[in-house]
């Protein structure tokens, strides 16, 4: 605590200093005594009105400034009328009211205006206080100091609460329940969108799924009907492989096209009838069976991708042999039969036959071969196609789906393949029919072919068009007149030495087999009246003379038909 300062403590006559007045902060300002006065009396600053006068204001240091020039008269703030002007105190300085007055300037600087003579002073502070705090830059002064507050002049009373825990519970519970019932209405809406999402996930599935049946109302044309795609039919993308039975011991061949349709994921076996007619690589016209007799597998297959518009990618020369090692090592086949196959083994009449007519009949390789190539007397051979198509349909669906395993089984068979074609090929081939098979996406198809082994109209939009997306391109009925020739001389070599004159003679040779008996004289025989010419010219070809010319009934596919009898003398 600092003493107080009074004049003369201290220090001497110089330093004696005297209360003008305070701050604005209510702090008190001194000031040092001029020397020039002989005498003055000590600054009380609670001295009593009597002594100082009425109306003394202890701010208005300004009469005690003075030096006794002013005479000391009480100060009346409510006196309006003439009086001597009485410097009042200023806190910036300055002395109120007319009187010339040393202005008090609160940084210690003397004013220079007025009538006076500046009087040289300094303002001082107690020495033990320290001095004014300097507000900061920008900071507005407070009209008033603010008053400190103390903590103990608050009081918060905390009342106990016998409730407190019982409140605090209820809300808890309330929370709990809120919350629960929050999380079940999330449930609730996760539920309904997941479901919403599953349906509109079936629906789209299920739409998709008829679209790409093509059941779609109003969405498949006339052009795409029974295909089950929207795809055109010609766009449609098809694999196809020609397969040809040999049947080693009876004689003759069977043909046959199995077809992938990866676009429809359909499988078909088109039976190829042996009267389909075809043109040989010389440009004159053949039957299928004896293309592949004498053209080979080659020159068969471009003649089948001429007259059906195919794309064949390669030929599968399967023997009765195979076929029978075939059916056995995919562990027999059940097969709907249509016929009583007898065993060609039985010597006496009554023998139980070799395969039973009936439903889901089981077939070993040897019974597999047998029915697959009987063939009844009298009968036509599209029947026997037929039985063959139902094997190679009972093989696909017992051969594994597998490619490697498929593969296997065919390299298992040891068999001699087309050069285009490879046992890997095959048995990826043969494993994609196998699972169509499986599935239910397999049938057969037989190639209607008329009696004269063209095609008609029905197999070009049946068969040709929507199974092999091909266009019929049957051998120009006007290109060259078909002559069917029988040799029935005696001569082996007369059949070889007709065919080379028919030829050079512009007709199209058909081979129509060795008779089983010899016949004298030779025929020309025609069907339709139109031929009548064209036998007669045909008979001159042959040195034949023009009486062997008559009416009557030729092969399905053939204008004429010629029997070589014993007068036949070739040319030499």
């Amino acid at each position: 605590m600092n003493d107080r300062y009074d004049a003369g403590h201290g220090g001497d006559a110089d330093d004696q200093y005297q209360l003008v007045g305070y701050d604005e902060y209510g702090r008190p300002v001194y000031q040092q005594v001029p020397q020039q006065q002989p005498h003055q009396q000590p600054y009380d600053p609670y001295a009593q009105q009597s002594q100082q006068g009425y109306g003394y204001d202890p701010y208005a240091a300004g009469a005690q400034q003075q030096t006794g020039q002013y005479p000391a008269q009480a100060y009346d703030p409510y006196d309006t009328g003439q009086q001597n002007p009485v410097p009042s105190y200023d806190p910036y300085g300055g002395a109120q009211g007319g009187a010339p007055a040393a202005p008090y300037d609160p940084y210690g600087q003397a004013a220079t205006s007025g009538q006076q003579p500046r009087v040289a002073e300094q303002t001082a502070y107690i020495p033990q206080q320290a001095g004014p705090v300097e507000e900061p830059a920008g900071r507005a002064r407070p009209e008033s100091p603010e008053r400190d507050y103390r903590t103990e002049q608050f009081a918060f009373v905390e009342e106990p609460d016998g409730d407190s825990e019982d409140v605090i519970d209820w809300l808890n519970f309330t929370e709990n329940r809120t919350e629960r019932r929050e999380e079940a209405k999330r449930r609730a809406r996760s539920r309904l969108v997941a479901l919403v999402v599953v349906l509109a996930l079936v629906a789209v599935g299920g739409v998709g799924y008829l679209w790409y049946a093509g059941k779609l109302p109003g969405l498949s044309s006339s052009s795409d009907s029974g295909t089950g795609t929207g795809t055109s039919v010609a766009a449609q993308n098809r694999d196809v492989i020609v397969v040809h039975l040999h049947n080693t011991k009876g004689g003759g061949t069977s043909t046959a096209l199995l077809v992938d349709n990866t676009t429809t994921k359909q499988g078909t076996t088109v039976l190829l009838p042996n009267s389909l007619a075809l043109t040989d690589d010389d440009g004159t016209t053949t039957t299928l069976a004896k293309s592949v007799e004498d053209d080979g597998s080659s020159g068969t297959r471009d003649a089948i991708d001429t007259v059906l518009g195919t794309q064949i990618q390669g030929t599968w020369r399967l023997d009765t042999p195979y076929l029978q090692n075939l059916v056995d090592l995919v562990g027999n086949i059940d097969v709907d039969t249509n016929t009583d196959v007898p065993d060609p083994a039985a010597k006496k009449k009554g023998t139980a036959p070799l395969v039973n007519k009936g439903k889901d009949q089981t077939l070993s390789g040897k019974t597999a071969v047998a029915y697959a190539t009987y063939r009844a007397p009298g009968e036509a051979q599209n029947a026997q196609l037929e039985r063959f198509g139902q094997v190679m349909q009972g093989v696909l669906r017992k051969l594994s789906s597998d490619a490697g395993a498929a593969t296997t089984t065919v390299q298992t068979l040891a068999q001699i393949l087309d050069p285009s074609l490879t046992d890997k090929d095959l048995g990826t081939f043969l494993a994609k029919l196998a699972d169509l098979a499986k599935g239910g996406d397999y049938k057969t198809a037989l190639l209607p072919v008329q009696s004269d082994g063209t095609l008609s109209a029905q197999a070009s939009d049946s068969v040709v068009k929507d199974v092999l997306g091909g266009t019929a391109k049957s051998p120009d009925q006007d290109a060259a007149v078909r002559v069917s020739v029988q040799n029935a001389s005696g001569v082996k070599d007369n059949t070889e030495k007709a065919r080379v004159v028919l030829l050079n003679g512009g007709f199209t040779f058909l081979e129509g087999g060795t008779a089983s008996g010899t016949q004298a004289a030779s025929k020309v025989v025609y069907a339709d009246a139109a031929d009548k010419d064209n036998a007669t010219e045909v008979a001159k070809t042959l040195g034949l003379p023009t009486s062997a010319v008559s009416k009557g009934k030729t092969t399905s596919n053939a204008n004429v038909s010629v029997v070589l009898g014993q007068n036949y003398k070739p040319s030499s």
